[in-house]
């Protein structure tokens, strides 16, 4: 199977899908249905790189590893994604911990040196 595009290969538009079909059931609905999934906006590639960062559980240094990739290459494939998502990265809730601080605890939850409630209890102040 073909995935659904999330736009018009030719103009660019909206694409509104008029007919569902069950193989098993042979049932057809016809209508006009809209592609409101997060996911259906994301171009193949970008899909392609979420399966992987899920596979990776989200440690851009595995994803180094598999993609032959820099850290701030795939960080900005990341943040390409988050606003196509409809999102801005780095619009989080200000955590009250400094910038360095944060960058290390995530570094060593990224090497497994701590758990990950070890590391949310740091990032939210709790030391």
């Amino acid at each position: 199977m073909i995935p659904l595009p999330s736009q018009c290969p030719f103009g660019g538009g909206e694409i509104v899908v008029t007919r569902f079909y069950c193989p098993d059931s042979g049932l057809t609905v016809e209508g006009q249905f809209s592609v409101v999934a997060p996911f259906a906006q994301l171009a193949p590639e970008q899909l392609k790189f979420v399966e992987i960062f899920v596979r990776c559980e989200g440690k851009l240094s595995r994803m180094e590893d598999e993609l032959k990739l820099s850290y701030p290459t795939i960080r900005t494939r990341l943040h390409e994604v988050i606003r196509a998502l409809g999102y801005e990265p780095g619009k989080e809730e200000p955590s009250g911990v400094s910038e360095d601080k944060r960058k290390s605890v995530l570094q060593a939850l990224d090497e497994g040196q701590l758990s990950f409630e070890e590391a949310m209890q740091m990032l939210q102040g709790g030391d």
